[in-house]
């Protein structure tokens, strides 16, 4: 799927969430949410002549999707896999929150080299895996 920079993303992640159990539906809609501002907002930079592309699919292990954007990508450091949810940066912060937020939702983020995409991947449980292939 692809679609222009934007911030007016329910109709987006209504589409991604489509095949998501419900139980899961609130976390992953944020982390993905997350992920496609700072693609529209700090990759894109609101461009409407700019795209953002996702790709997901559905695994017996889980869920991945992959978000691209047209960006310069950045070059800040994430160590967030070192925190918890408790020492997140606070709300007010500018700076730092949808990467740990991403670290604390998805079970693996990882950014390309030249960070323009990232894959972020989400685990099932045995029970939810035997039900998408069942």
């Amino acid at each position: 799927m692809s679609f222009t920079s934007t911030l007016y993303l329910c109709p987006v992640l209504d589409l991604l969430l489509a095949n998501i159990p419900n139980e899961l539906q609130p976390e992953i809609r944020l982390g993905l949410q997350e992920a496609l501002v700072n693609a529209a907002k700090h990759g894109n930079k609101l461009d409407p002549s700019k795209s953002i592309f996702v790709q997901f699919s559905i695994t017996r292990e889980g869920y991945s999707w992959v978000i691209s954007d047209q960006g310069k990508g950045f070059s800040r450091q994430c160590n967030c896999p070192d925190h918890t949810i408790e020492t997140l940066p606070p709300d007010e912060s500018e700076d730092g929150r949808g990467f740990c937020l991403l670290h604390e939702i998805f079970d693996q983020v990882h950014w390309d080299q030249q960070k323009t995409q990232l894959r972020l991947c989400k685990q099932v449980n045995n029970s939810k895996r035997q039900a998408l292939f069942s």
